[in-house]
C-alpha cells in the first residue's frame, strides 16, 4: 500500500492541509485556550524558527511536560516539523520516574510547566537536577542542556517561555521526512523499567488518518477527548486524528464525567474517545439524564456490555471499538461507522489496511480462527524499536518484522479481530485460562454493577482464581453472595469469582492517567485483603 497516496505523512504537512481547507475552524479547545487552524499553522512555525534558534535539529530530543491544550501540540508539531523527536512526560510521574525518562531518552531540551493540576514540577526538577539553580548540564542529567519553563517559578539556570521567545528568529522551513521518528512514547512499565517506543511520522499519522476515518471524523466535527497527550490515545488518536480530519479537539487537564458531560453539551460534540472506565463514569454520572448530548459516534476500547450502552444511552450510534498498544503507534484493527451494529458492539475489528496480523498458540503455531492466542502484528504502524534497548527490541520484534504484543485474541473467519484481554492478566484457574475482560462484561450487565473489575489472587488448590470488585449503581445496594450468584448463572463455573468486594470506587488504589483500573495494583489490593482476612 502506498500510503502518501492516502494522507499526509508528517505532522506539520497534515496541518499545513488542514488550515489550507479549513483555517478558521478551531483546532483545539480547552481550559488553556482555544486555537483556530490557522493560528496554530502560524503559532507552529514561530515556534519552530525558536527552536531552531535554540540549536534543536535533526534527531534532537525535546522533552515536554505540559498538561493537555494548544500549547502542547503546538510544541509537539514544531519538533517534529524540524525533524526532532518529541518525548512526552507523563505528569503523574514522581520525580525519580521522570528523572529517569529524561537520562533514558537523552532529552537535550525541556519544556515544562512550573505547576500542573497541583503539583510542583520545578520542586521535583530541582530534585532530580540540582544544577538547574546553577548550570547546565548537570551530572544527573548530562544530555539537557536546556529548560524552559511555563510559568512564573523559573530556576536560574533556567529560561522563560517569554525568554524563549524573545529574539525574533529567521523563519525556517520544515524538513521532516515521514520515515524520521517523530515520538518516544514511554510505557506504563508495569513490569520492569518503562522502555522509549520509536514511533515514526508516518506510523502515527497513517494510524490517526485510518482511525478517523472509521471512526467518522469529518471536517467541522468536534471531537471530545480527555485522553492525556502523553499517550499515544491522545496523541495520534486525538491530536493527529482531529489534524487528519480538519475536527475540532475538545480536550481537558483530567477527566471528571460531569465536566466532561458538560463541555461535550455546550461544545456540541460529535465524538467522544474512552475506555470501558471513562464510558462507564459518563454513563453513571447523575448529571447525564439532564444533559443533551448530540453525539453520533465514539472510539471505545470497551467490552460489548458497555459498547451497547454507550451506543443506548450516550446516543453515540456510529460507535466503532479499537484495540491497540504503544508499539503499534497505537491502533491494530478498529471496526469502521458505517459497519452493522452488531459487528461493532461485538468488537469485531478489521486490521488497519497493509497492517497484518497473526494470532499464535504457546508453542509458536498459528491458530486457526476461533482459537484464542497471543496477537502478532506486522506492517507500516509497528515500531521502529526501544529506544536504547536492542536486546528488548529483538524480545519484542521478530527478524521479519513481527510484534509480539503479548495479548490474547482470535481471528474470525472473515479476518476480524476479537481481543480477548492482555496476556499478563490471564488468571490460570486449575487447568484453565480466564479472561478477566470476559468475567467484567457479565458483571457490566448486572443491572446494580456500575463497574466491575477482575483480577487473579493465589489459591491452594487451583493454583488461581477470580477476585471481582464492584462499584454499584448510584442508589443501589447488593450483597455479595447475590451478585456471585447472578454471574454463576452466565458463566462456566471455573470463571465464577471465587471472592467479590463491593468498593466505593479505584481511585484510592490509583487510576491510570488514562482512567484504566490498574490490575497489578489491583491484585496486589486483593492479596492484602485476602492475607488480612485470613490472619487469626
Amino acid at each position: 500500500m502506498n500510503l502518501a497516496e492516502v494522507c499526509p505523512l508528517t505532522a506539520d504537512s497534515a496541518l499545513r492541509r488542514a488550515a489550507a481547507v479549513g483555517g478558521d475552524l478551531q483546532a483545539v479547545v480547552s481550559r488553556q485556550g482555544d486555537i483556530t487552524y490557522a493560528e496554530l499553522d502560524a503559532e507552529v512555525a514561530a515556534i519552530r524558527a525558536a527552536l531552531a534558534a535554540a540549536g534543536v535539529g535533526r534527531g534532537d530530543h525535546v522533552a515536554v511536560c505540559l498538561g493537555n491544550g494548544p500549547r502542547w501540540v503546538v510544541l509537539f508539531v514544531a519538533i517534529g516539523s524540524l525533524g526532532a523527536v518529541t518525548v512526552p512526560v507523563n505528569t503523574r510521574l514522581r520525580a525519580e520516574e521522570i528523572g529517569y525518562v529524561l537520562r533514558q531518552s537523552r532529552a537535550t531540551l525541556l519544556f515544562t510547566a512550573d505547576r500542573f493540576l497541583n503539583i510542583d514540577f520545578i520542586a521535583m526538577l530541582r530534585e532530580i537536577c540540582p544544577g538547574v539553580d546553577a548550570a547546565l548540564p548537570d551530572p544527573a542529567l548530562p544530555d539537557l542542556r536546556d529548560v524552559v519553563v511555563l510559568g512564573s517559578d523559573v530556576p536560574t539556570a533556567a529560561r522563560s517561555w517569554t525568554a524563549f521567545l524573545a529574539d525574533p528568529a529567521p523563519p525556517v522551513e520544515p524538513c521532516s521526512d515521514p520515515d524520521d521518528v517523530l515520538l518516544i512514547q514511554y510505557t506504563s512499565g508495569t513490569t520492569s523499567y518503562p522502555k522509549g517506543v520509536l514511533l515514526t511520522h508516518r506510523s502515527m499519522c497513517a494510524d490517526a488518518f485510518f482511525s478517523g476515518a472509521r471512526l467518522g471524523l469529518r471536517a467541522g466535527d468536534r471531537f471530545h477527548s480527555a485522553r492525556p497527550f502523553f499517550h499515544a490515545a491522545g496523541s495520534t488518536l486525538s491530536v493527529l486524528a482531529c489534524l487528519q480530519h480538519t475536527a475540532t479537539l475538545v480536550t481537558m487537564d483530567r477527566f471528571e464525567a460531569g465536566e466532561a458531560l458538560r463541555l461535550m453539551e455546550a461544545e456540541r460534540c460529535t465524538h467522544f474517545s474512552g475506555n470501558d472506565t471513562i464510558a462507564l463514569m459518563l454513563l453513571d454520572h447523575p448529571d447525564r439524564p439532564r444533559r443533551r448530548l448530540r453525539l453520533r459516534g465514539a472510539w471505545a476500547a470497551a467490552s460489548p456490555a458497555v459498547v451497547r450502552r454507550i451506543v443506548d444511552e450516550l446516543g453515540a450510534a456510529e460507535c466503532v471499538v479499537g484495540y491497540g498498544l504503544s508499539e503499534a503507534s497505537p491502533n491494530v484493527a478498529q471496526s469502521a461507522w458505517w459497519e452493522p451494529e452488531d459487528v461493532r458492539v461485538a468488537g469485531r475489528m478489521l486490521p488497519e489496511p497493509g497492517v497484518e496480523v497473526r494470532v499464535r498458540a504457546p508453542d509458536g503455531r498459528d491458530l486457526p480462527a476461533g482459537e484464542t492466542g497471543e496477537i502478532l502484528v506486522r506492517g507500516w504502524n509497528v515500531m521502529r524499536g526501544y529506544f536504547g534497548m536492542p536486546e528488548e527490541t529483538a524480545q519484542a520484534l521478530s527478524p521479519d518484522g513481527w510484534l509480539s504484543t503479548g495479548d490474547l485474541g482470535r481471528l474470525g473467519p472473515d479476518g476480524r479481530l476479537e481481543f480477548a484481554g492482555r496476556a499478563k492478566d490471564l488468571i490460570r484457574v486449575g487447568g484453565e485460562n480466564v479472561a478477566p475482560a470476559e468475567v467484567e462484561d457479565v458483571l457490566h450487565r448486572h443491572p446494580k454493577i456500575r463497574q466491575a473489575a477482575v483480577v487473579g489472587v493465589p489459591d491452594a488448590r487451583l493454583m488461581e482464581v477470580p477476585f471481582a470488585f464492584v462499584v454499584l449503581a448510584e442508589g443501589c445496594r447488593a450483597e455479595p453472595e447475590e451478585l456471585l450468584g447472578w454471574a454463576g448463572e452466565r458463566l462456566a463455573r471455573f470463571k465464577v469469582p471465587r471472592h467479590l468486594r463491593v468498593v466505593a470506587g479505584f481511585e484510592e488504589i490509583g487510576m491510570t492517567a488514562s482512567s484504566k483500573v490498574p490490575k497489578r495494583h489491583l491484585a496486589e489490593h486483593a492479596r492484602r485483603l485476602l492475607d488480612t482476612a485470613e490472619t487469626p
